[in-house]
């Protein structure tokens, strides 16, 4: 089942539509749907799709011209062209003639095997570029090389492309739009659990409970998602035993570069390459207190929802999983899943805040939004809010979000209402988002105020 991926086809589409060359660069993480997507797209029209190995030169040009072989005659060929620029340019001119789509999926193994590549590339694009009907697609899941050796200035394809797309995962909404079977409860925990990478989600079954999805994937040795984070590091990246060591200690509650470089016995000039790594690769995010750029105040936390709740769990609870005791592991799990959902549940009211300003609906226009933290000089103690969004210097958003089994209560409007006026806002707007409504006394609070919405998780839910 094909989800999702709307706005990225209709790019495509419209970029087909043109009838002129396209070169189109698409890049993202592993298993994040790239593939999917050039296939869905690609579907009822006249397409090469070509999948580069982790090989020599000679057998990847043999693959190649397979391919183009059999899309122009229609019959599985073993002969092959002499090089890949006789390969590629025998295409150029066969669209010369006719729309055709060049697909070459994991383009880093080829190129990395055959160094002239992409020069060749080039070449064919500046001579037939005015001439040709062809949609060429570079797509590869090694985020560095796309970006150093396709994207960047110095590469020899930079400024040839007519568009480029890096896939992310995707959003809360489209990962519910995925599990039309789970409660809405459990659409918020299977996000929080394994992010919105289609080949995680693909791991889930919305026919079964959250418990039974867990003891399935993490707390089974067999499972493709037991291994998943450590497999993929050392897929992406060359040293990943400092990698590991690195997200293990943001999970195990460090945040600032001093902290993380102390956990993992490295000074911080080294711990800074790596989590720029890995903030590229969208694991790991940089987050200052909203509006503010001082770095001495950054702290880092784990992006990715798969990767957090595995670091969180799966390692403390190794010996007993390896040992096919998942209901046992689970029990230990389980009391610590709604203190995690918290941060979960604070991406999805972002989420949702994004949506109404898209909608035209959200009271405060802002222009981004983010958390802030910082000194309550009143209370002389450090003070939190969930989300401070700025429309402009007078006008902004203040949001808590909680996801308990119990109500919110006044205290909690009036907590945020107190840190709003650490700032000098004119005009401000307050949202209070729970996992379970709203006590009376908040209910009327928030009516006589006027500027307070209150939103409850199953709004949320039931908006997507």
């Amino acid at each position: 089942m094909f989800v999702g991926r709307e706005n990225e086809l209709a790019t495509l589409n419209k970029l087909y539509a043109s009838d002129k060359f396209e070169f189109i660069v698409i890049y993202g993480r592993r298993r994040v749907g790239k593939t999917a997507l050039i296939n869905q797209f690609i579907s009822n029209k006249n397409a090469i799709y070509f999948t580069g190995v982790e090989s020599n030169a000679k057998q990847n040009l043999e693959n190649f011209s397979r391919s183009i072989l059999s899309f122009h005659t229609g019959i599985e060929a073993d002969n092959s062209f002499l090089s890949f620029q006789a390969a590629l340019e025998y295409v150029f001119r066969l669209s010369e003639k006719e729309r055709i789509i060049l697909a070459i999926d994991e383009y880093p193994y080829v190129a990395r095997a055959s160094e002239s590549l992409a020069s060749v590339i080039q070449l064919l694009i500046d001579q037939y570029k005015e001439t040709s009907k062809l949609v060429l697609i570079l797509c590869g899941s090694s985020m560095s090389y796309m970006e150093d050796h396709v994207l960047a200035y110095k590469a020899p394809l930079y400024g040839r492309r007519t568009a480029q797309m890096r896939i992310l995962p995707f959003d809360f909404g489209e990962v519910c739009r995925y599990f039309q079977n789970f409660s809405n409860e459990d659409k918020a925990v299977a996000y929080g659990i394994v992010g919105g990478t289609p080949q995680y989600l693909l791991q889930m079954n919305d026919h079964l409970s959250i418990e039974e999805n867990i003891k399935n994937t993490y707390l089974n040795p067999a499972s493709a998602l037991y291994e998943e984070p450590e497999n993929l590091l050392k897929q992406e990246v060359r040293e990943p035993a400092l990698y590991n060591a690195i997200i293990a200690a943001i999970a195990a509650g460090a945040s600032r570069m001093s902290e993380i470089a102390g956990k993992v016995g490295e000074n911080t000039n080294i711990c800074s390459v790596y989590i720029k790594n890995l903030i590229s690769l969208g694991i790991i995010r940089k987050e200052t207190p909203y509006g503010e750029k001082a770095s001495r105040k950054a702290i880092y936390a784990i992006e990715d929802n798969m990767f957090r709740f595995w670091y969180r769990f799966v390692p403390e609870n190794n010996s007993i999983i390896a040992r096919g005791a998942a209901d046992l592991a689970y029990r230990r799990i389980e009391p610590f899943l709604s203190d995690y959902m918290g941060k979960v549940f604070e991406e999805i009211c972002k989420q949702y805040l994004w949506k109404l300003l898209l909608a035209g609906k959200c009271p405060v226009a802002f222009f981004s939004l983010g958390r802030w933290w910082g000194n309550d000089p009143q209370e002389k103690s450090q003070a939190e809010i969930d989300i401070l969004a700025e429309q402009d210097k007078d006008t902004a958003l203040f949001g808590e979000c909680k996801w308990t089994n119990e109500k919110v209560d006044l205290g909690v409007l009036e907590t945020l209402i107190k840190r709003s006026r650490l700032f000098s806002y004119k005009k401000v707007h307050f949202y209070l988002f729970a996992k379970s409504g709203f006590t009376k006394g908040c209910i009327d609070r928030a009516n006589d105020m006027g500027n307070v919405s209150l939103v409850s998780y199953k709004e949320i839910a039931e908006d997507y």
